[in-house]
């Protein structure tokens, strides 16, 4: 696509204002045809409010909106939908209850003299179903017999229906594993090559320089700067999202890998024999040592996280043995764990690690009181010392302990579960997908938080899809497959991401 095409939506000095907040600040963004186009920012940098003052859901102070070259004024999402501007959400917006065909065709049946003309509807549902290549879908079948993934897509179907010239998707892959994405990205392609425009937002940055054409980026409600993406490298992107070089971010492993310690003759924290559980591990060998990140790579299923439960005895030990400090430990329970100072930040944040209605000061002192006993409260003077240390130290924004987690964005609710754990003063600290789900900022914050963690003497599991997190941060990475340790890699300058990959591609591993 050229800069010379009209662009399909033109947006110019968009302001957008609450009582006492600018969200957007004169910000500008270009969507042209046949082009797959990045939203990029922070949590927090405007990239929602420009989507829904785009859609007509926010009135805008200041600026237009053109579409294909004609100045619009959207009073609401009606309005959008009728200029051609369609919007899947990352929550699927739809009725699991009816068939596949009513909900691609809801608010467009097609209609008889006697009413809706079910027959006409479910022709054109799968019309519109071969579009995308799901032809195969039977419409009649009800939605909530499909996955997640084809859900997704039923949603992309359901807004095409309107022959949209713009399609925006916020955040359509956050739930997905990689063959699902790959799906979804051939439907992407597809209607990119029929001319569509598509505004794609994702935090995943291996999926923005896949599949997008070109990005904007925004920062503090702020635009920043408009990029083709094969021209802007990851790490010129992150720099101009939080606004600093990434030196630092760069160099944050670098000299833990080339200068690793010689551990030979110190006696590790914990060391763990054939550790095992029926239809979660095989028996399992791992060590750690103190000040040590210890790194745990493999696909989705691989064991990642049953190996953290075991470790923090969220589940029983069926085989093996844990001894700590030289001596036989008995995890038996989350209890246990605490006791013998483990703690574990599980990666189901929203259903398993914050408390949505609880305030940031009641989350953040929810294990230490849980180590102590409910019997024992801690006195509101020591709560207070608490979460002021560990607001400032991990910088939750905003700096409010009073407020509601669920309020907060998923990197600071990430922050906040650190800061509880943190709180109870562990030995081990097992992390699984700490930085999942987050932007770029917080993750490179939280980065250099573990990092930090160990200089101080702390051991650190540390559990991420994302490989080169995995490798930036650890010294020793285990890899598992298949619910079983196949490899365990020491760090260093020549060791990558690919690495990994290769080792879990292998035949015939033993």
């Amino acid at each position: 696509m050229t800069e010379n095409a009209t662009p399909s939506v033109e947006m110019s000095g968009i302001t957008v204002e609450f009582p006492g907040v600018k969200a957007l600040d004169g910000v500008s963004l270009r969507l042209f045809p046949g082009e797959v186009h990045a939203l990029m920012g922070e949590n927090g940098a405007g990239k929602s409010t420009l989507i829904k003052a785009l859609t007509g859901v926010y009135r805008t102070t200041a600026g237009t909106i053109r579409v294909a070259g004609e100045e619009r004024r959207f009073h609401g999402t009606a309005d959008a939908q009728a200029a051609g501007v369609a919007t899947v959400y990352q929550e699927v917006n739809l009725v699991t209850s009816l068939s596949i065909g009513e909900n691609v065709m809801l608010g467009h049946e097609k209609r008889g003299i006697f009413g809706i003309d079910w027959c006409a509807t479910h022709r054109a549902a799968s019309e519109a179903l071969e579009r995308l290549g799901l032809g195969h879908l039977d419409t009649h079948k009800q939605l909530s017999s499909l996955s997640i993934a084809v859900q997704q897509l039923v949603a992309i179907c359901r807004a095409m229906v309107i022959n949209a010239r713009v399609l925006i998707l916020d955040e359509p892959t956050s739930s997905l594993d990689a063959n699902e994405v790959a799906g979804l990205f051939e439907v992407m392609r597809k209607l990119r090559d029929e001319g569509v425009a598509i505004l794609f937002v994702s935090h995943f940055l291996d999926q923005i320089y896949e599949i997008s054409d070109r990005m904007t980026i925004l920062r503090n409600g702020e635009f920043v700067g408009e990029h083709l993406t094969e021209e802007l490298d990851r790490h010129g992107l992150i720099a101009r999202m939080i606004g600093k070089d990434l030196s630092a971010l760069k160099e944050l492993g670098g000299n833990r890998r080339v200068e690793r310690r010689d551990r030979t003759s110190e006696e590790p924290l914990i060391d763990a024999k054939q550790i095992g559980r029926r239809g979660s591990l095989a028996p399992t060998d791992i060590d750690i040592y103190r000040g040590e990140v210890l790194g745990v790579a493999g696909l989705l299923g691989s064991g990642r996280t049953e190996l953290a439960r075991l470790l923090s005895g969220a589940d029983r030990i069926e085989s093996g043995e844990v001894v700590m400090h030289g001596e036989k430990t008995d995890l038996r329970s989350p209890a246990s764990g605490l006791a013998h100072r483990i703690a574990y930040s599980t990666e189901n944040r929203r259903d398993e690690g914050i408390v949505g209605d609880l305030t940031v000061r009641e989350n953040m002192i929810l294990g230490l009181q849980a180590k102590r006993g409910w019997a024992r409260p801690i006195p509101k003077k020591e709560q207070n010392e608490i979460v002021e240390r560990y607001i400032s130290a991990l910088g939750v924004r905003p700096a409010d302990p009073d407020r509601l987690i669920k309020n907060l964005s998923g990197g600071n609710q990430q922050k906040v579960l650190l800061g509880r754990w943190l709180a109870t003063d562990p030995e081990l600290l097992i992390l699984d997908e700490p930085t999942r789900g987050i932007d770029v900022g917080a993750k490179a914050e939280i980065q250099e938080a573990v990092a930090e963690l160990a200089e101080q003497g702390r051991s650190v599991i540390f559990i991420s899809s994302e490989l080169e997190e995995v490798v930036r941060l650890s010294e020793r990475i285990v890899v598992l497959k298949d619910h079983q340790k196949i490899a365990e890699i020491d760090n260093g300058p020549d060791v990558s991401a690919q690495t990994i990959v290769d080792v879990i591609a292998a035949e015939d591993q033993e």
